[in-house]
């Protein structure tokens, strides 16, 4: 019986195991469904060292409310990441702006400073983890923490990022309250936000009720 009980899970692995990971690797065929593990891999013979390199990771427009522009690299804009659990960022933020709190629920995230000056932290039911980067300096939020960043500096600041997973997914705290359908006394009531703030908000950030 464990020697059923070993062979089955053995199959469920090699089962569930990327594409990538069987192959040296698995450019992603966009044009095709995407399946849970990752997208099936474009034809050998039509891979060639284009599909490995990424041009577009320039600065974004920081013209918004957070002074905040991003490009990302992943696995839609870039098929050669595809099962390889890694993708690219690049985050330029404006003088007194913000990446305002947001989570990464399938990603850690490595932030590297390359220009300017950023305050990071993220925080846990229990503690406050921050600290004040400069060029050069390096800091991870593990995976779904809450987490934020500030331009504490002159000029514009610029990092780039790296994430644990191709095609990471973002959640932010003021969409997620503000951005939705919720009545406005509902969130009043939940946040301790005043309605009227609350109505504010909303009307910024694409909400309604």
């Amino acid at each position: 019986m464990k020697i059923i009980h070993i062979v089955f899970l053995f199959s469920f692995l090699s089962f569930t195991t990327s594409q990538a990971s069987v192959n040296d690797f698995c450019v992603a065929n966009l044009k095709a469904p995407k399946t849970n593990s990752g997208y099936p891999c474009k034809p050998l013979a039509s891979v060639t060292s284009d599909d490995f390199v990424f041009h577009g990771l320039v600065a974004g427009k920081t013209n918004n409310t957070f002074k905040l522009g991003t490009t990302l690299a992943s696995v839609t804009n870039f098929p050669a990441l595809n099962g390889l659990g890694i993708s690219a960022m690049r985050a330029d933020i404006g003088e007194g702006g913000s990446a305002p709190m947001h989570t990464h629920p399938d990603a850690t995230e490595l932030i590297i400073l390359v220009q300017g000056e950023f305050t990071v932290g993220f925080i846990t039911p229990t503690s406050v983890y921050s600290k004040v980067l400069k060029p050069g300096d390096l800091f991870v939020v593990p995976q779904g923490m809450l987490h934020f960043v500030l331009n504490t500096g002159k000029g514009v600041a610029t990092a780039y990022v790296s994430f644990s997973s191709e095609n990471p997914t973002v959640h932010l705290l003021d969409f997620l309250l503000f951005g939705n359908k919720l009545p406005s006394n509902l969130v009043s009531q939940t946040t301790l936000i005043g309605l009227d703030q609350v109505k504010k908000l909303k009307a910024h950030f694409g909400g309604s009720g």
